[in-house]
């Protein structure tokens, strides 16, 4: 049982460290937030919840994987290699292919007008609400930009 347990340790670290050194991790995760955020100004289903949650987890494994490859090419050889760089590249790839395909899914759920005012309603209707959002604008920013590597 403690051996299973050890194992959620080694994948939190995991997660933890391609937050603290991965930018596009944090820019990933930015975005999820947001995404769950105004997920809520639209109709969506629990299909459309699941689907929403699906691609997040997607994009954001991806993500990791390609960490893992670029550290684990970098401790195997730091001189350049052809076959390293095509291993990097595919691995920067496949989060592209996710990213994109990401995109695709939010304008079929997001693409409803009556979401969009609803958020407008909400924001602009409480200066408080707004004013949250400012601030978490403010706090992503710095936390994609700014954050400190860990050494």
């Amino acid at each position: 049982m403690r051996a299973f347990l050890r194992g959620f340790v080694y994948a939190f670290r995991g997660i933890i460290y391609c937050i603290k050194n991965e930018r596009n991790m944090r820019i990933h995760t930015v975005a999820a937030l947001y995404v769950l955020i105004f997920a809520r100004f639209f109709a969506f289903t629990r299909e459309d919840y699941a689907i929403l949650l699906l691609t997040i987890g997607m994009v954001m494994s991806a993500e990791a994987m390609n960490t893992a490859v670029e550290k684990l090419a970098d401790r195997v050889s730091g001189e350049k290699h052809p076959l390293i760089k095509a291993a990097k590249d595919a691995a920067a790839g496949a989060v592209l292919i996710l990213a994109v395909i990401s995109v695709g899914v939010a304008l079929f759920l997001f693409g409803n007008y009556e979401g969009f005012a609803n958020m407008y309603d909400f924001y602009s209707g409480h200066l408080l609400n707004f004013a949250a959002l400012v601030l978490l604008s403010a706090v992503s920013l710095v936390f994609v930009v700014w954050m400190p590597k860990r050494k």
